[in-house]
């Protein structure tokens, strides 16, 4: 495994380097204190999983984000003090796999970047190349979806989200059934659910939504696409 920490304190990053070693002794871990050095370590090298500190010295982790993910569908987790929803909602909201808050302990850090990366595995590894319905087609191990003359890339968590919808096509799912599903989350996190339901619907251009619909006090069903 190879992981790459982009955190300003030294401390911190030695601290996370630490964990990640005790739990995974061939790991390989580099890390960077600013955002535009972590860019550059991406461009040219290969990661399993990035950890992204929020507040960074040169560049603002939301930035260091949406620059990842022009380009990139790597697992990223958030680490920030910042405890408020709205950071959080915004977090994933621009493409972060899951986040962690400061002060956090080793164990959960472990969990955290575990849960993440067998997500990532278990998205390689479905038994279906590609699912289809009506004009939009997504394919799994690319993380691609075609919608009419669209190619679109979604990051694996989008690809989770979408799958789930397009498995159980016109039926509704309620928040904790899709939490279940994408995150292995028995409890429901609504505002994750929304954040990411809401950056589906952006990918897709779903707007007024007609492929994934909101069932008021239910959930959300998907519908074939003409």
């Amino acid at each position: 495994m190879k992981v790459l920490i982009i955190e300003d304190s030294a401390d911190v990053a030695e601290s996370m380097s630490l964990c990640l070693q005790l739990r995974w002794p061939d790991a390989a871990i580099d890390t960077a204190a600013e955002g535009s050095k972590g860019l550059k370590l991406l461009d040219t090298e290969q990661y399993d999983i990035a950890i992204l500190d929020i507040n960074l010295p040169d560049i603002n982790g939301f930035d260091v984000l949406k620059e990842i993910r022009k380009s990139s569908n790597i697992p990223v987790i958030i680490v920030t003090v910042r405890g408020m929803d709205d950071d959080q909602a915004k977090g994933l909201e621009d493409g972060a796999d899951d986040y962690i808050i400061k002060p956090f302990k080793p164990r959960d850090l472990v969990a955290r970047v575990n849960a993440v990366l067998r997500r990532a595995s278990s998205d390689k590894s479905h038994d279906e190349a590609s699912i289809s319905a009506g004009a939009l087609s997504l394919h799994l191990t690319t993380n691609e979806v075609h919608l009419r003359d669209d190619v679109l890339k979604l990051t694996p968590t989008e690809c989770r989200l979408l799958y789930t919808l397009m498995k159980s096509a016109n039926q509704t799912l309620n928040n904790k059934d899709i939490s279940q599903k994408v995150w292995g989350k028995d409890t429901a996190n609504n505002e994750v659910v929304r954040t990411y339901i809401r950056r589906l619907r952006n990918r897709l251009k779903d707007s007024p939504p007609q492929i994934i619909l909101t069932q008021q006090k239910e959930g959300y069903r998907f519908v074939t696409p003409a």
